[in-house]
């Protein structure tokens, strides 16, 4: 076994529960037939990904959409300050 291998389960999780949610929790390990922390981690992982997800996911509302299209397809002139960014970037990066 690699040292990675070795350190790759090396981080622990406990958490406290009552005996009517280990069994609930326990029966449903069972059901997938997997072990109780197969289990809990596979759930407690696929909830994680959820929910960074779901506030890394920007929604728009019908309108809010219509109103972000417009502006891509009519941008506004560009002001004195985004002009003098421009002017900077151009500078430093000289492109």
């Amino acid at each position: 076994m690699s040292a990675t291998k070795s350190n790759a389960k090396a981080a622990r999780l406990e958490a406290r529960i009552d005996p009517e949610q280990k069994e609930l929790i326990q029966y449903a390990a069972d059901i997938e037939g997997l072990s109780l922390t197969d289990f809990m981690v596979s759930k407690l992982r696929a909830a994680a990904e959820e929910t960074v997800q779901r506030h890394n996911l920007i929604t728009l509302t019908r309108e809010g959409s219509i109103s972000f299209v417009k502006s891509l397809l009519n941008p506004p002139e560009p002001n004195e300050k985004l002009r003098e960014a421009n002017r900077r970037y151009l500078e430093y990066f000289g492109e």
